[in-house]
């Protein structure tokens, strides 16, 4: 008889169970389905992010894919000859030659990279097309150079009279230091969410002014420089490339999103840790300077800093286009 009622009692639990209104269960789940999605929204690092974001933000008022959006937000600061660390005009490595990296990612894990390209304005939409139009996820050096030839981007020179003065200026001494929160080794980074809920992002630079010929840093590499998981969010990195390839920066902020951490709290662990691995190799964490901007699914954003310094142009419902400071960790 006892064993019957315990059989009866665990059915009418089992019962119950069945019959929770599906949002009781979808609570209990997962309480980020709950929020609210803010969109569109659009985040760029740094003060020219906020040229970025004025191309970029009406195309997604205009309900443009992220992808379209980042694309043709980045290619105004890489086609602007006086923005020093990306695109034309972007200071030359130690041999006099403007190098270029990029990436993209959209919202179906779909790639594309360049790396160590020269003599293209553009690199971003080369490496969509490396993306939409190939098998592969990055192109490199002569071969990438001679992709973007074939579909037609015009060869020409990047290197600007008042880059190559300064290089010829720093070839006195050749001193390879670079500066933290001097613009000779930034990135224009973007990601944004679209009025259809889909996330992008694009990455692009010159790379560290002066650096040694065939130098390349995060900034072209998935899971570093740029990632993108249209379930979780979105993040990119910007500062010194090597610290950031180091953790994979990029995909470990989004996977903390994935566990539940915000953008900002993500932002804030992945630069805590490299904090950790530049003082494990011995050298002075405020020789270095790292920022990681991340977005999640709902449309909330964050970023974090190791030093001060870093800021980032942000555009999004009901507010205007706003350039602000990224809290830091020293």
């Amino acid at each position: 008889m006892i064993a019957r009622r315990n059989f009866l009692k665990a059915g009418a639990l089992l019962f119950a169970g069945l019959t929770l209104k599906p949002q009781t269960l979808l609570a209990k789940t997962d309480p980020r389905e709950q929020r609210k999605m803010q969109k569109p929204v659009v985040l760029s690092t740094w003060s020219f992010g906020l040229k970025a974001n004025e191309i970029a933000w009406p195309l997604l008022q205009e309900k443009a894919t992220a992808l379209d959006a980042v694309e043709a937000g980045v290619r105004v600061v890489e086609s602007d000859a006086e923005e020093r660390s990306v695109g034309y005009g972007g200071r030359p490595d130690r041999d006099g030659h403007v190098t270029l990296d990029a990436c993209i990612m959209d919202h179906n894990a779909n790639i594309g990279s360049v790396a160590f390209l020269q003599h293209i304005k553009n690199p971003i939409s080369v490496a969509r097309a490396v993306m939409e139009k190939t098998p592969h996820a990055m192109l490199v050096g002569e071969g990438a150079l001679q992709f973007a030839i074939d579909l037609g981007f015009e060869k020409e020179n990047l290197l600007t009279p008042e880059s190559e003065a300064e290089w010829r200026e720093w070839l006195i001494e050749s001193d390879y230091e670079p500066k933290v929160n001097i613009e000779n080794h930034d990135t224009i980074g973007m990601i944004a969410l679209d009025a259809h809920g889909n996330l992008s992002g694009a990455c692009t630079t010159s790379g560290l002014a002066y650096k040694m010929h065939g130098r390349v840093g995060d900034s072209p590499i998935i899971g570093a420089g740029l990632y993108v998981d249209n379930e979780v969010g979105a993040a990119v990195a910007t500062g010194h490339g090597e610290e950031v390839i180091r953790v994979v920066g990029s995909h470990l902020v989004v996977e903390l999103m994935r566990q539940g951490k915000s953008p900002s709290e993500a932002c804030r662990e992945a630069v805590v840790l490299i904090r950790k691995k530049i003082e494990l190799r011995g050298k002075k964490p405020t020789d270095y300077q790292i920022g990681f901007l991340a977005l999640n699914k709902s449309g909330e954003t964050g970023a974090y800093a190791l030093q001060k310094g870093f800021n980032y142009a942000l555009s999004q419902p009901e507010t205007e286009t706003k350039l602000a400071d990224a809290d830091s960790l020293l």
